[in-house]
């Protein structure tokens, strides 16, 4: 099963990379978001996921009697979900904005000139 997890993994890395190459920038966005998962993905077989059964120990017992989930890489993956989502609610309001400024979300576009006699601007 972690061989199979590791192809998927290698897979995602490699389609975020691919996205992340774009000079899309929502095609950027996609490959962030792409390799957040695949880096969640990466934590979780790390943390060698056993199933459902809670990290609980028994009355009387110093540990587990059965073989449990590791909350560790849970508690990691769901917090960089929240960040992730966080991030990508951003990003997605800052590329709108970007568009509805500039008129495009092509990257190499995307050249804003600052207006002559500003100061620190172009003279």
């Amino acid at each position: 099963m972690a061989s199979l997890l590791a192809v998927l993994i290698g897979a995602m890395v490699a389609a975020a990379s691919y996205l992340l190459l774009s000079r899309n920038v929502v095609r950027f966005l996609f490959g962030f978001v792409l390799l957040g998962n695949a880096i969640n993905l990466a934590i979780l077989t790390v943390g060698r996921y056993r199933g459902p059964q809670p990290p609980l120990v028994p009355d009387g017992a110093a540990v587990p009697t059965a073989a449990v989930a590791n909350a560790l890489p849970q508690a990691l993956i769901l917090t960089a979900i929240v960040i992730g989502f966080g991030i990508l609610a951003f990003s997605v309001v800052l590329i709108y904005r970007a568009y509805e400024e500039l008129g495009t979300i092509n990257s190499d576009e995307m050249q804003v000139a600052e207006p002559a006699g500003v100061p620190g601007g172009p003279r």
